[in-house]
């Protein structure tokens, strides 16, 4: 009968000693790790292992950069808005998600052309035409974290590179209402405590900010930049005309999207969203002309489309409203 052998148990002492082994290893590591190699590179290494052992999750995060732009101190679950929900024009929302996709697939074509892997995007048009939910959506996409940088609790241009460093890969930074947040002068930074608005390219001078527009576009497209992968950048404003061209060109703002008032294709969609219709309605001839003859932003009309879930009544108070807006608005230029 044939017998068989098992290996020796290990004692405890051996445990003991490999278990030191490896710890005396691990310190040794991360000595040599702490003293030879650079802060924003360890951060990025860091950051790069975070990336892929992390789970992914289908919800979108929202990180608020706060505290100089340091530290995210809070983190929600963000709009839920898609592309699909997204009240738009369609065939600019289908260019949208087209270059989107683009850039993604393109790792290796980025490589090739000793670019930086990332994208930027400028949102611009008048109050309530849902332009946050179109950065949801692209998040969402993507499931994408998103980053939302207060430019005014940014000290200086320095801070604003460790504000880089710190983001994650595959996420999306985000800087709202630009034009009021960046000094119109490339060369001097701005210590007035006083706000104005000389012309078109001014903007607002924020009290003790430091930074500068020329620190602003290193930030966006200069060598630090390079450091991190399948990165996006939104830009919004109510006012692309005060912009400085600098901001504009190609390889900061690469896509300029109109986010203009509202179109039958965007109602549709409101329509679908917050009344279920799916189908043509006798209403929309009517709506249609309305919304033609007047401009009306998105967020107005779906603020009527809340008051009722009735259909018949819910569509009834948009014609109502769009007729006392075009009344005003005659009014007015009377």
């Amino acid at each position: 009968m044939a017998t068989r052998t098992f290996p020796e148990m290990p004692t405890v002492s051996s445990l003991l000693t490999a278990y030191a082994s490896v710890s005396a290893f691990v310190m040794i590591f991360r000595t040599m790790f702490e003293q030879l190699v650079p802060l924003p590179l360890r951060n990025y290494a860091i950051d790069l292992v975070k990336h892929y052992l992390k789970p992914r999750s289908s919800e979108l995060i929202l990180l608020i950069e706060e505290k100089d732009g340091y530290n995210p101190n809070e983190m929600f679950n963000a709009n839920p808005s898609t592309f699909e929900t997204l009240a738009m024009d369609q065939k600019l929302k289908k260019e949208i998600i087209e270059d989107l996709d683009l850039f993604v697939k393109r790792k290796d074509f980025y490589k090739r052309v000793g670019k930086a892997w990332k994208r930027g995007y400028l949102l611009y048009g008048p109050p309530g035409t849902e332009k946050s939910s179109l950065i949801a959506a692209m998040a969402n996409h993507f499931k994408f974290d998103i980053f939302d940088l207060q430019l005014m609790n940014v000290k200086d241009d320095s801070s604003l590179k460790d504000i880089l460093l710190e983001t994650s890969n595959r996420s999306i930074l985000v800087i709202e209402d630009i034009d009021c947040s960046i000094v119109p002068d490339r060369k001097e930074p701005s210590s007035s405590s006083e706000s104005h608005r000389d012309g078109p390219k001014d903007s607002i001078k924020l009290t003790n900010q430091m930074f500068t527009l020329s620190g602003l576009l290193n930030f966006i497209d200069g060598l630090w930049s390079c450091c991190g992968d399948e990165r996006i950048i939104v830009f919004t404003t109510n006012h692309k005309e005060r912009l400085d061209p600098a901001l504009l060109r190609p390889g900061r703002m690469d896509m300029h999207i109109n986010m203009s008032y509202l179109t039958m294709d965007g109602f549709k969609t409101l329509a679908a969203n917050y009344l279920n219709i799916h189908d043509d309605h006798r209403r929309f001839r009517e709506i249609k002309q309305l919304i033609k003859s007047k401009k009306v932003t998105l967020a107005e009309v779906a603020e009527e489309l809340m008051k009722s879930d009735n259909v018949e009544l819910a569509l009834e108070g948009v014609v109502k409203f769009l007729k006392r807006k075009r009344a005003r608005d005659d009014e007015d230029s009377e």
